[in-house]
């Protein structure tokens, strides 16, 4: 269709191209959020290369792209459009520099956009707070960090910024699973993985959603470094509003505000260089070191398991293999593979295969561990029981005892008890015939089976497709036929479902309408995505940015007071929706 615009529009390929940069401002852009930033061409040509070079500071994210014709005073207009997705970090004004954009070989600059980041409100319905498990602390120890986010209202659109993830002075970890029995589910801040916990509390008198979260900070260098304050900006509900719409009688009024936590000074020391073993390679906090092998009576050359557990801290990542060709000495062959240790019942466990390579050896020596103790500030090494072994010489083989022929052998016993390897069979009654027909093959009711059975089940899927005639076209005509009846039935249905399954279904309802109706994978759906599809399919913002918003209100239900619930009224609005989405779509 793209291809045939020129030829059915007179004129239209040589239209002027104009070239310039705009920014999505519907709404209000508060810190935390994230905003679209578009490249247009205008007069129907497509760019060959964006140089958004100039925007790196900014980290802008690829968000698709669009092409619209439009008809004003019976001109035909075209409007291509490449999207990127930027985010606000503060408030203030930020001057998004000009971009380069190649058409037909010619260059054009954009305009440069200036974008408002406006301070949101505080309200002492939210709070923050960030406790760190050590002020003072050793390089190198690791430092466990409890973010918690007190809700004491419905919010929606939620934004953190952790500047600890953006530093450059911290390793971040994940801390150990602990065994919790509230909701956990994964985010991401920052391109850092976190695990957010949530669950209920009674705090001051009045029920609380406490969404939380912990990361182990690991300090690189000593000094005083501090971690600046986190951020949380959210949508809350102030109130509900009068509508005229007869559907939707009320709607939920949010309001842009901002909560922060206090700073935390850390005091990081540096290592003492008095008193470090050797082998000491950064481990912090107390271990134990525990080993044992099997067998323990072998000949020489033989394999023995050495299984090494070390446990006793909390922290095991940093736990690595022991040298261990380097403590065995010349006494073991260890070889060079080794397998990946596993971490079982808070213990990390080694194992390897060594062997002995004299008669003489009698044990296996202590293998050591060294390791800081920030508790007492100094160094300590903790080292295994040495294992017994009962090592005999080994037997050496000549050809002969390999043959089967040697002394007190015959050949007349290696044939009749299958002694060693003997190569004294002779004989054409030794082969075996091993000739192939492909003939004999195909009417062997063994080979038979492998082929009948394949081309037996692709006939019988033949036979079904033609049976059936269902296309992939004629199933998605068939989901969009009935999407809205289906969406109805399970909006209606909300009701009489249990109150803590409500947000979900009715958003499970409404995503599931649009991927019916647009013939999309409804899980995927996210409420940008809504709003896109919307948008595309109706050039109807309000209905559009409506239908979002009922989106992201049961996503952040999980955020929300337990008095906030889904009612009558909210289903009233999720139907009337998707009947103005059904019509406008027609």
């Amino acid at each position: 269709m793209a291809c045939a615009l020129p030829l059915l529009v007179p004129g239209l390929a040589s239209a002027q191209t104009r070239v310039y940069a705009k920014v999505d401002s519907e709404t209000t852009i508060y810190p935390g959020q994230r905003f679209t930033y578009s490249v247009v061409v205008e007069g129907g040509a497509t760019p060959s290369r964006i140089d958004i070079s100039p925007l790196a500071s900014f980290n802008p994210a690829r968000a698709g792209s669009g092409r619209q014709m439009s008809q004003i005073d019976g001109r035909t207009s075209i409007t291509y459009s490449e999207n990127y997705s930027i985010l606000a970090e503060r408030p203030g004004t930020i001057l998004l520099p000009a971009v380069s954009v190649v058409i037909d070989g010619k260059t054009y600059t954009t305009n440069a956009v200036e974008v408002t980041v406006a301070e949101p409100g505080t309200t002492d319905r939210l709070d923050l707070e960030m406790t760190v498990s050590e002020q003072r602390c050793y390089v190198g120890q690791p430092v466990v960090m409890t973010v918690r986010w007190i809700v004491k209202a419905q919010v929606k659109e939620a934004a953190f910024d952790v500047p600890v993830f953006k530093s450059d002075d911290f390793y971040i970890e994940d801390i150990a699973d602990s065994e919790q029995a509230y909701a956990r589910t994964e985010a991401t801040i920052h391109d850092v993985p976190v695990a957010i916990s949530e669950r209920r509390e009674r705090i001051k008198g009045m029920e609380a959603a406490v969404i939380s979260f912990q990361k182990i900070l690991i300090p690189k260098r000593a000094g005083r470094i501090t971690l600046d304050p986190i951020t949380v900006s959210t949508d809350m509900a102030t109130g509900r509003v009068r509508t005229n719409d007869i559907f939707n009688r009320y709607r939920m009024r949010y309001e842009r505000f901002t909560v922060q936590s206090d700073p935390i000074e850390l005091d990081i020391l540096p290592l003492p260089e008095a008193g470090k073993p050797a082998g000491f390679y950064g481990l912090m906090g107390r271990y134990t070191i525990e080993a044992d092998a099997a067998p323990t009576e072998v000949s020489v050359g033989d394999p023995i398991t050495l299984t090494l557990r070390i446990g006793g801290n909390p922290y095991l990542k940093p736990v690595q293999w022991p040298d261990l060709e380097a403590l065995l000495g010349q006494d073991f062959k260890v070889p060079a593979e080794q397998a990946s240790p596993v971490v079982v019942d808070g213990v990390k466990v080694f194992t390897q295969t060594i062997r002995a390579t004299r008669d003489d050896v009698t044990q296996i020596p202590p293998i050591p561990l060294a390791y800081f103790d920030a508790k007492t500030g100094t160094y300590a090494v903790t080292k295994t029981d040495p294992i017994a072994l009962d090592v005999a010489s080994a037997k050496i083989l000549t050809e002969r005892d390999v043959e089967g022929t040697g002394p007190g052998l015959t050949g007349r016993a290696v044939e009749l008890q299958r002694q060693g390897f003997s190569a004294n069979y002779y004989g054409p009654e030794v082969l075996v015939n091993q000739s192939f027909s492909p003939v004999s093959a195909m009417v062997h009711p063994g080979y038979a089976a492998l082929w009948a059975l394949p081309l037996m089940g692709f006939v019988g899927s033949i036979a079904y497709r033609l049976g059936t005639r269902t296309s992939p076209e004629a199933v998605a005509r068939k989901r969009r036929r009935h999407a809205r009846q289906v969406a109805t039935q399970q909006l209606k249905a909300i009701p009489v479902a249990p109150a803590e399954q409500r947000h979900d279904l009715l958003t499970a309802a409404l995503k599931g309408y649009l991927g019916d109706r647009f013939g999309c994978t409804a899980g995927s759906l996210t409420a940008d995505d809504c709003h896109h599809l919307i948008l595309t399919a109706t050039a109807d913002a309000d209905l559009a940015g409506r239908f979002r918003g009922m989106i992201f209100q049961g996503e952040a239900a999980r955020y929300a007071s337990l008095e906030a619930q889904v009612d009558a009224t909210q289903v009233d609005e999720a139907l009337a929706l998707v009947c103005q989405v059904e019509d406008a779509a027609l």
